[in-house]
């Protein structure tokens, strides 16, 4: 069961969020590397637990190596882990997107930080891989209303035989929709025939997000299997519910669950300020959730850490 926060909500405030896959950049985290001893601790521990310089493929990139799943997705992880542990926050509640959910868990106490670092890397390399084996795209819908959006995909999947579903619930009218090309690119067709603002397809690996991440989940499953989640210190709200959770084991059955599901992002914001949240920070690469907070949430403070 999610936990119940009505007993502490006008106390809990603050909400920490940690960005996803898109936020990364070549360079990130050299100057916070040069400038705090206990980030640059964490950094020279990920590569030795990797056993290769991720480090050295965040500063120098090139950026379409860094831009591979199985790279961005740990650096994404580990600057934004390494920047919440030289910061003085303490959170009442968090969250992340997508991959950000993993450094959520490592910042709230569930996951070791060694285990949620294996964990992203493996994770990127499956969802690579899965991209490999059953070829898909992902587009962004923005200007529509979330039903519209849900009934175009099933109409584009009807026209196709393919499969097209939405990914990222990201803020009001901005949806991410994801799936086999073909019925990705009807999907675009039918929204712009009816006025969607803005239908593109993006630059990515894989159809995350959807069914087509099949492949990926026994992997995750099994080293989910051997990693010991324990009870957060606060509340983290999970992708696949937008709920806060505290108990282990259905943290970890979301978060396999959450490779084929959409990410619900605009609840999640939603629902964290209805239990108190005043105060949103994003730590970590770029500023993408702090913009998503504006587009949701009205009279709330937005922070960030890059």
């Amino acid at each position: 069961m999610g936990c119940n926060l009505s007993e502490v909500g006008d106390l809990m405030s603050h909400a920490v969020l940690f960005p996803g896959q898109g936020s990364q950049f070549v360079g990130m985290s050299r100057e916070h590397y040069e400038q705090s001893e206990q980030f640059r601790k964490r950094l020279d521990e990920a590569d030795a637990i990797l056993g290769y310089s991720l480090t050295g493929i965040m500063y120098e990139g090139p950026e379409e190596t860094l831009r591979q799943t199985r790279h961005t997705q740990p650096a994404i992880f580990l600057h934004s882990v390494a920047l919440f542990e030289s910061l003085d926050i303490r959170p009442d509640m968090a969250a992340g997107h997508s991959l950000g959910e993993f450094s959520a868990l490592v910042a709230a106490g569930a996951v070791r930080f060694e285990d949620g670092l294996r964990l992203v890397s493996l994770r990127g390399e499956l969802m690579q891989q899965a991209g490999e084996k059953q070829p898909g795209s992902m587009a962004a819908l923005i200007g529509m209303k979330d039903e519209d959006v849900e009934r175009i995909c099933q109409t584009a999947s009807a026209e196709t035989g393919k499969q097209v579903v939405p990914a990222n619930y990201n803020c009001p009218g901005q949806l991410v929709i994801s799936g086999e090309t073909e019925a990705v690119r009807k999907a675009i067709e039918l929204a712009r025939e009816e006025g969607c603002r803005l239908a593109k397809e993006l630059p990515v690996s894989g159809a995350f997000h959807s069914p087509l991440m099949e492949s990926a989940r026994s992997g995750l499953r099994n080293e989910l299997e051997r990693v010991t989640i324990s009870e957060p210190d606060f509340p983290v709200y999970g992708n696949v519910t937008a709920e806060p959770e505290r108990d282990p084991g259905r943290i970890r059955d979301h978060l396999l669950e959450q490779l084929l599901s959409p990410v619900q992002w605009t609840r999640t914001l939603q629902n964290m300020h209805r239990d108190g949240a005043d105060t949103f920070t994003e730590v970590g690469p770029g500023k993408v959730l702090q913009g998503l907070v504006k587009r949701t949430l009205k009279g709330v403070e937005i922070l960030g850490h890059q």
